[in-house]
């Protein structure tokens, strides 16, 4: 069987797989599976693209890509049922997330030459005839390996900031959100239909390490620590450059002067929003003994009246992966059996394919709902002295993503929020470092390295290039083999008078 999708791409392979709801397990549609030969046949259909995409220069490429940010926004209705369908989340959630993708779409694309373009830069004394330019120019072709939790936010800050940077994209969604996927590439080619610039590779695992393997410029991948690893040994192979933004065990620091009502309702929603099934979701809570038991009761009021469901009324979804319902079970009954205290839920909570919210207190350090990704609808919290012992406790993860601080003294807020090692921190809020365009997203260890969105996300999909041009003839010939003592003798006189001097 030969199968034929967007842009007139041919497919060799056989085998196919469903796309699931999976509040109902209905079939939504059914894709490819791509094997070794289509990755690589869509490869080098991309590098064709990435030469006439990147000959549109700056002012062609921001045109096209601020069409298709109207495009998304016009018909952001059923991208959002889709998203729905696919990922079982309320459609007032998929909607934020689709809001968010066009808002990153509109900064990359209307920032990308101050970012990118050419510079001129300082030359210095001792090259102080020459001319010194910088520019950063397109990669090529970059392969986007997506998640299924946020299929259009998360990924469109690789797929938006590569495109705007000047490259060709090969998309890998996930095989859990693959109609979300297409439904993103066959919007772009409705808006840049002369050439494959955007193309859909779909498949599992293994598609996604031959995407890994095919010769692309840099891989972007989204995903766990542990798949990573395994897309970074692919990358290996070939040197191919990754930017990875795995997990995380983000927390929320409540200080004693804090606003327990906003905190807890932040809580509430950085903890169950998604289902929990967000990287930069709250996991753990460390809140200064003051207020412990205030904020723990405000806490569980928040909690109690949130419902998960598949109807218009439910406040979040279903888990998207089947699988993870386990795994949130094993986190819950390995707190408990180290004496962890409920306050609201429990093994109780989970009733396949939802996970009603769970809240635990007094849960120690060491297991797994403290140490480990739970990615559910689950929290703990614990009662620490003061906002430094919140930060210490929450650098002891080896995962560094994302977090929050909740205080009303700026500069202690401040000053927790630089200390912590993650990535990214909100003051008095959560997640709304995601939602500032100018700003960075990314983390350090097992929650991966590099960055998406910002000024550093455009460089992330970009070659830096320095070029001198020599303006006037050396007063000094140095780079010759007719260099003279005297020449010499006067540059290291130089070099002592400007920076021979002692500082204190």
């Amino acid at each position: 069987m030969v199968a034929t999708i967007g842009n007139q791409q041919t497919i060799r392979s056989t085998e196919v797989f469903d796309s699931l709801n999976p509040a109902t397990s209905e079939v939504i549609a059914t894709f490819p599976v791509f094997g070794e030969a289509d990755v690589a046949d869509t490869v080098q259909r991309a590098r064709q693209a990435a030469s006439w995409w990147a000959e549109l220069g700056w002012a062609g490429r921001q045109q096209r890509l601020l069409a298709w940010k109207s495009h998304i926004t016009r018909y952001m209705g059923r991208l959002a049922e889709l998203v729905h369908n696919e990922t079982g989340k309320p459609v007032p959630d998929a909607q934020l997330e689709i809001l968010l993708a066009i808002v990153h779409i509109d900064w990359a694309a209307k920032h990308a030459r101050r970012v990118l373009g050419p510079r001129r830069v300082r030359s210095g004394l001792v090259a102080m005839n020459h001319a010194a330019v910088l520019e950063y120019q397109p990669l090529g072709v970059v392969g986007v390996i997506g998640p299924w939790n946020y299929p259009v936010f998360t990924p469109m800050g690789s797929i938006g900031y590569a495109l705007a940077a000047g490259n060709a994209v090969v998309f890998k969604p996930s095989e859990l959100t693959p109609a979300v996927g297409g439904w993103l590439v066959s919007s772009f080619a409705e808006v840049v239909p002369e050439q494959p610039v955007l193309q859909l590779v779909t498949g599992a695992g293994q598609t996604g390490g031959q995407l890994a393997r095919s010769g692309v410029d840099k891989i972007a991948f989204t995903g766990s620590a542990t798949t990573a690893r395994k897309v970074m040994a692919a990358c290996a192979e070939n040197l191919t450059p990754i930017v990875a933004e795995c997990g995380g065990k983000d927390a929320m620091i409540v200080g004693s002067d804090a606003d327990l009502d906003a905190a807890a309702d932040a809580c509430a929603w950085g903890a169950l929003s998604n289902a929990g099934q967000t990287c930069v979701g709250i996991e753990r809570v460390y809140v200064a003994q003051d207020v412990y038991h205030t904020f723990l009761e405000k806490l569980a009021d928040r909690v109690t009246s949130v419902r998960p469901g598949d109807d218009r009324e439910a406040d979040y979804g279903p888990m998207t992966m089947p699988g993870q319902a386990e795994i949130i079970e094993s986190h819950i009954a390995d707190a408990l059996a180290r004496g962890a205290r409920p306050v609201v839920g429990g093994i109780a909570s989970i009733r396949r394919p939802y996970v009603g919210p769970v809240i635990l207190a007094d849960v120690p350090e060491e297991s797994k709902a403290v140490t480990d990704e739970t990615f559910g609808p689950t929290v703990t919290v614990a009662k620490v002295a003061d906002l430094a012992e919140g930060v210490e406790l929450a650098n002891a993860s080896r995962y560094a993503l994302g977090g929050t601080v909740f205080a009303k003294n700026k500069k202690a807020a401040m000053a927790a929020a630089r200390a912590l090692r993650s990535g990214m921190t909100a003051i008095n809020s959560v997640i709304s470092f995601a939602s500032v365009p100018s700003l960075p997203f990314g983390g350090s260890g097992d929650s991966g390295f590099g960055r998406i969105h910002g000024a550093d996300g455009l460089r992330e999909f970009a070659r830096p290039k320095a070029i001198t041009r020599q303006r006037m003839k050396p007063l000094l010939n140095l780079t010759s083999f007719t260099r003279s003592d005297k020449d010499m003798n006067r540059l290291l006189a130089g070099a002592a008078i400007l920076h021979g001097r002692r500082y204190r």
